[in-house]
């Protein structure tokens, strides 16, 4: 069986994903981070302490819970690695539920560039708080994004103080091109996945990204999936999988 998220608005139902076995056991729920983002972790499931840290972020109209259920998935291949995902800060104003890291309503470029730039000290302190909390070094840190959660990873992630691991990024988009070439950017390995049927954000938008990030000398791989839409299959888990390894392993 072929599993396939689903997303309306940013908002993950998960068809068939656990029916090998997977589950939610053992996930937690932790409400006293800095900047009261309610947080959801996995793991390790060797049972030992963190050797690497996951940070998901998700996207326009989801949630943290959401997106902590790809954890189980990852942790096959990182079984020292503890998971973290977020709820963004603030209620989703194009959906009666779910959060937004900013709002969307304005599509314009400069008023993406807004919302993710007032959000990246949020996001930039909730990273070095989880880097403390867990002992881990910024190196063995990577950034999971989906959609905003995407755009979110791709601003903060290469701008971050420290260097981290790297980013995978699922149909989401480069906001804040300006200024890759700069010498204080973090040139880090970043995988993207997108479909080619995506109706939220164009596949365009990959192409954008990828040929940006390589010509700003990042090292960029990942792909576009034939007929799939503004969501993640088992193929796009299957290479982001394989990316998490190679970065942080």
């Amino acid at each position: 069986m072929r599993t396939i998220l689903i997303v309306a608005c940013g908002v993950i139902f998960t068809q068939a994903l656990f029916m090998a076995g997977y589950t939610l056991a053992g996930v937690q729920e932790d409400t006293m981070n800095e900047f009261d983002l309610k947080t959801y972790t996995h793991g390790p499931i060797s049972g030992g302490a963190p050797k690497q840290l996951v940070i998901l972020l998700h996207g326009l109209g989801s949630d943290g819970r959401d997106l902590i259920g790809l954890a189980p998935l990852y942790a096959q291949a990182l079984p020292d690695a503890v998971f973290v995902s977020p709820d963004a800060p603030h209620p989703c104003d194009m959906a009666p539920m779910g959060y937004q890291w900013f709002s969307l309503q304005d599509r314009a470029p400069d008023a993406m560039l807004t919302g993710v730039q007032r959000m990246a000290p949020i996001l930039d302190h909730f990273i070095t708080a989880q880097i403390e909390k867990y002992d881990v070094p910024a190196d063995r840190t990577v950034l999971i994004g989906f959609s905003q959660g995407t755009m979110m990873s791709l601003y903060v992630g290469p701008r971050y103080p420290e260097k981290l691991a790297g980013i995978l990024g699922y149909s989401g988009a480069l906001v804040g091109e300006e200024g890759l070439d700069s010498q204080d950017i973090f040139r880090i390995p970043v995988h993207l996945v997108h479909g080619d049927q995506d109706d939220v954000v164009p596949v365009d938008q990959y192409y954008h990204a990828e040929t940006t990030l390589k010509n700003t000398k990042f090292a960029v791989s990942g792909g576009v999936t034939s007929g799939l839409t503004h969501s993640i299959d088992e193929a796009g888990i299957a290479s982001g999988s394989q990316f998490l390894s190679l970065v942080l392993n």
